[in-house]
């Protein structure tokens, strides 16, 4: 029983065990992360509103319905090869560090994106056209496999833990900043060239933009130091392998994969269902809903892009408040709160863009926003918090991507595969509603980890003065367990002090 109680002792936090943030750096940390995820939704926003033109360019073969079922096939097939992206950068990201690798990633990105505005034409070329454009979009799925786990890794190790949530936030601000900025340079081309204009040449134009946002993100990426826990962890296993008992010091690939299937399981299938809910919901509404609109309801080009973009302007505006609001309030509720109301209010938001006109359809672009942000504005500092420091990176690069390549950027394909097939305008309003039990599911099981360390990390605060608190609260904590267990062995009938309520 003694040998128990010491073992289940808890330790008191030395000065060592708690590291308070560099302000400056995390400043920068948080901005060049969230550029990278810029330049990714900024091609995202740029391919979405460019489908029906897209489609005539490189599938001009086909009917109009065709058409975007074959341009969202070429687009969800560069999500087949983001699990191999995430296998390879995500475990490489564990050993080398996660600053490398996602300058890797930027660079692959920017050029495969760069090189979309240079392809040729199917009536130039033939059916080299749209291979060629696969070609690229298998390149950007290959490195966008380590883009969202790398950079949520690097924030959340940078972030202090009572601002996790709100710091990861910005994240996914990037995220929806790009997207509209690509998505308004097509709704501005658009108005400017006219339909003839912008299948012509004027398609081409976005994709060239993303050369400079590339090398500027690069840069930013190549001024970052690496991140405080990868350091400590990378001294610690530098420790272990100079010791030559300890065993496995260095755990080979097909090893890490092993313990990530078999000791986090739980955590895989809880990251999953969340990247399940989140991403649904995000390509339903940024991918899909613009074609959804003019395709499937014959509405307006200009007045369906323009109705996204807004919805994209109002997750912007409100993204970083949910992200100081799970802070304040926990993830697990905001996710909770969101998983239900994604279930009751979908079919009420797509009978509202159904009814034609501005009003009603801005009303229910709104709602959907609105259920969107609860999950975008929280993802990046749940998700890190669900694996230890040194499999962080790799297991939520493979879990992440094994779901977003399943269920999220096949969203736009199989709601616009299943609307064509059915003839029923409401199945995607019937495929959020999936995603928000799935969501809801996977919450009962989520631990709350707000204003917690992440796992196999130390406490990591803001201010020397709130280092000092920590320690002197842990000290307080383990002293008061020494007490608790002498009292055990001393009076095995006896009630601890604190368990004492008269």
């Amino acid at each position: 029983m003694l040998r128990t109680l010491l073992r289940r002792r808890k330790r008191s936090l030395s000065t060592a065990d708690v590291m308070v943030a560099d302000r400056p750096q995390v400043r920068r940390a948080v901005t060049a992360a969230a550029l990278g995820n810029t330049m990714e939704w900024f091609d995202f926003g740029v391919y979405a509103y460019l489908a029906g033109t897209m489609g005539k360019v490189f599938f001009p073969a086909s009917s109009p319905g065709v058409q975007v079922v074959s341009t969202f096939a070429t687009f969800a097939a560069a999500f087949l090869v983001r699990p191999l992206g995430g296998l390879v950068f995500g475990p490489l990201g564990d050993r080398i560090g996660r600053q490398k690798v996602l300058a890797a990633t930027m660079i692959m990105m920017a050029a495969s994106t760069f090189a979309v505005g240079f392809l040729p034409t199917y009536a130039a070329v033939g059916v080299a056209a749209p291979l060629l454009l696969l070609l690229c979009r298998l390149v950007q799925g290959f490195s966008t496999g380590g883009e969202y786990a790398g950079a949520t890794t690097y924030i959340a190790e940078y972030a202090p833990d009572r601002r996790r949530g709100f710091l990861g936030s910005w994240l996914d601000f990037g995220t929806f900043v790009g997207y509209a900025l690509g998505s308004g340079l097509v709704t501005v081309l658009t108005a400017v060239l006219g339909t003839d204009g912008l299948e012509d040449w004027g398609w081409r134009i976005p994709f060239f933009v993303a050369g400079p946002l590339g090398l500027i993100g690069l840069y930013m990426r190549m001024k970052l130091e690496e991140t405080p826990a990868f350091k400590k962890e990378a001294a610690y296993a530098a420790a272990e392998s100079a010791n030559p008992t300890a065993e496995e010091a260095s755990p080979t690939a097909k090893g890490t994969l092993k313990e990530i299937f078999t000791r986090h399981w739980h955590a895989v299938l809880i990251c999953m269902g969340l990247v399940l809910l989140y991403n649904v919901t995000n390509y339903m509404v940024t991918s899909y809903l613009p074609t959804y609109m003019t395709v499937a309801l014959d509405q307006d080009d200009t007045t369906a892009q323009l109705l996204v973009l807004c919805t994209m302007l109002l997750v912007v505006l409100t993204i970083t408040t949910v992200g100081h609001t799970s802070d304040r309030w926990g993830r697990r509720p905001v996710f909770l709160a969101g998983s239900i109301a994604l279930i009751v209010l979908a079919v009420p938001a797509f009978l509202l863009i159904r009814e034609g006109g501005i009003l009603f359809p801005a009303l229910g672009c709104a709602i959907l926003g609105l259920l969107l942000v609860c999950f975008a504005g929280t993802a990046a500092s749940t998700l890190p918090a669900l694996f230890p420091t040194r499999l962080r990176y790799g297991a939520l690069s493979i879990a992440f991507n094994i779901s977003v390549s399943l269920f999220g950027g096949t969203t736009p394909l199989f709601a616009s595969a299943l609307v064509e097939v059915t003839g029923n305008d409401l199945v995607p309003a019937y495929y959020l509603m999936v995603a928000g039990v799935i969501g809801l599911v996977s919450t009962l099981f989520l631990h709350e980890t707000a204003g917690k360390p992440l796992r196999g990390s130390g406490p990591m605060v803001e201010t020397p003065d709130e280092a000092h608190r920590v320690i002197a609260h842990s000290r307080t904590a383990a002293g008061r367990q020494a007490r608790d267990i002498w009292i055990r062995l001393r009076h095995p009938w006896a009630r601890p002090p604190g368990d004492r309520h008269d």
